[in-house]
């Protein structure tokens, strides 16, 4: 029904973390084809498919991931807490102008 003060602040850390983990199994092997584009010496690569035929070849599914415990271990805390801070933000909102 869209009421928001129903939400306990668990649920809403959970949620907000969980959120962050997909976002980011999703988005990392994008970001890891992206930085080895952008860290490689000119010419190592004709373009990002180029990239991800290498990475592949050479390191398989595995290298899409790599670097993704720091990353993954980050999203849970940061997404959860930005998700309680939208909120609770929202819920003051809503206090203080009900109408809008």
């Amino acid at each position: 029904d869209g009421d928001r003060s129903k939400l306990s602040v668990g649920n809403t850390l959970f949620a907000g973390g969980t959120a962050g983990i997909c976002n980011w199994l999703v988005a990392i092997p994008a970001d890891v084809v992206k930085s080895r584009l952008q860290a490689a010496p000119e010419g190592t690569y004709s373009g990002t498919m180029d990239v991800l035929r290498k990475l592949l070849a050479h390191e398989g599914v595995g290298g899409l991931y790599k670097g993704a415990v720091p990353v993954l271990l980050r999203a849970f805390p940061a997404n959860a807490f930005c998700f309680l801070g939208f909120e609770t933000a929202m819920s003051l909102l809503n206090k203080a102008a009900p109408d809008l």
